[in-house]
């Protein structure tokens, strides 16, 4: 049965996240609230984790996952992130955007795309996400809250833990989110000398990364 958080969304209660980054500690997948839309989370070093996030939202090895980082300077640590790179994610961050970029040896290789070595990252503004994370101490692995066999987000919590209850940990309520992905830009062209690339439009706006 999965454990129900309800937190305030711009001063949430500390001793709730306290608990289920305990969670995820233990291996458990939490249901969080971002800046686009809701997402499970894991630890990103608990192989038995991963494999449980990827049957719960039934995704092979070929589709990204993302790592949710607190700020720029703990993204560097997974990514290999040029001069002109870093100004545009300096530029875009915190917000609602996922980027592709090369992985370090860092990353697992079995959470980094198997045939680019390539990692999606991102750094959220909201505020119940970045307490969770400065709380478990280094990033999260992550994927958009969409249900096997659907095409869009689930955005009410107590939906979300009506329909995995059995399968997650925790669903951390904050909330309605935006329900609406994240913009997605491939920057490993960048490194090249090439344009970056819109993967996804979502809900970023383009003109910040002068698309």
């Amino acid at each position: 049965m999965a454990q129900f958080f309800e937190v305030h969304p711009d001063n949430p209660q500390q001793r709730l996240l306290k608990q289920a980054a305990a969670l995820l500690a233990r291996g458990e997948i939490v249901a969080v609230p971002t800046d686009s839309s809701y997402a499970l989370v894991c630890h990103l070093d608990d192989k038995d984790a991963v494999d449980k996030l990827r049957r719960i939202r039934q995704v092979d090895d070929k589709h990204h996952l993302t790592l949710l980082c607190r700020d720029l300077s703990e993204l560097a640590n997974y990514a290999r992130v040029d001069n002109k790179q870093y100004r545009l994610l300096k530029a875009a961050t915190p917000g609602p955007y996922t980027f592709l970029l090369e992985a370090t040896k860092e990353v697992p290789r079995r959470v980094s795309h198997p045939q680019r070595k390539t990692i999606g990252l991102r750094v959220p503004d909201c505020r119940v996400l970045c307490d969770l994370l400065a709380l478990h101490g280094e990033p999260l692995l992550a994927t958009t809250l969409i249900p096997p066999g659907e095409t869009e987000p689930m955005n009410d919590a107590q939906a979300i833990r009506d329909r995995f209850e059995k399968q997650i940990g925790a669903v951390i309520d904050a909330g309605a989110c935006p329900s609406e992905p994240t913009t997605v830009v491939d920057l490993t062209p960048m490194g090249a000398g090439d344009e970056p690339v819109l993967v996804r439009r979502g809900r970023g706006p383009l003109a910040v990364l002068g698309l």
